[in-house]
């Protein structure tokens, strides 16, 4: 895989699905039923999901989401991948992945080198584990914040399982990220929003376009 793949993360809205498809996106990501300005139901994810069927792979993202919410998620949106946000153990990822059958992507928060310890208790367990920035503790928002982790800690670093760069990506700093780092996807939202929830197609356009020339 050696093109680097996009994530674009954080929809909301059907025209912000269409832009990001025509834009070449490789992932979009819907957050589904939890703390965040860019949360929408598990209904509206299925809507907004339908039209990248076949397009581009279809991430439900939640936080700590309950057997019933993962469910309702797997039968009804049939998401490509589900992607856990929360403080979910290795044990409860198995679980997960053994009731709905779908392939994970676990987030890892990161602030120092000591954290990136924590991806070897899912190597070979999820499909992708995505590291983003640790948010402040008195957030409940796990992700979405626009800031991002010193990535000079990830030199060196080479886990079995392959890796999703996240955390305050956007156009300007894209070029360093491909740089300085061996991820293969880059996850984005904020960086591609004129607001929270609802993107800006230039954005989007500027990011991919930096990130394939």
């Amino acid at each position: 895989m050696s093109t680097p793949l996009v994530k674009i993360c954080g929809l909301t809205r059907a025209q912000d699905v269409e832009a990001a498809i025509a834009h070449g996106a490789d992932f979009l990501g819907f957050i589904i039923a939890c703390e965040s300005p860019r949360a929408i139901s598990i209904g509206d994810a299925v809507e907004l999901a339908r039209p990248a069927s076949g397009l581009a792979k279809r991430v439900a993202v939640t936080v700590n989401a309950t057997d019933d919410v993962l469910m309702q998620i797997s039968t009804r949106m049939n998401p490509d991948f589900l992607q856990l946000h929360g403080d979910e153990t290795p044990a409860r990822v198995r679980a997960i992945k053994a009731v709905t059958g779908l392939d994970i992507i676990k987030a890892v928060p990161v602030r120092t080198q000591d954290d990136l310890k924590t991806v070897h208790e899912y190597e070979g367990l999820v499909e992708y584990i995505l590291l983003d920035a640790k948010p402040s503790k008195n957030t409940a928002q796990r992700g979405g914040h626009g800031t991002a982790f010193d990535w000079t800690i990830l030199q060196g670093f080479t886990p079995k399982t392959p890796y999703i760069l996240a955390g305050g990506l956007n156009p300007a700093n894209i070029k360093d990220a491909l740089q300085n780092t061996d991820a293969k996807i880059f996850d984005v939202a904020s960086g591609v929003e004129a607001r929270a929830g609802v993107k800006d197609h230039a954005l989007i356009a500027q990011l991919m376009k930096a990130i394939h020339t």
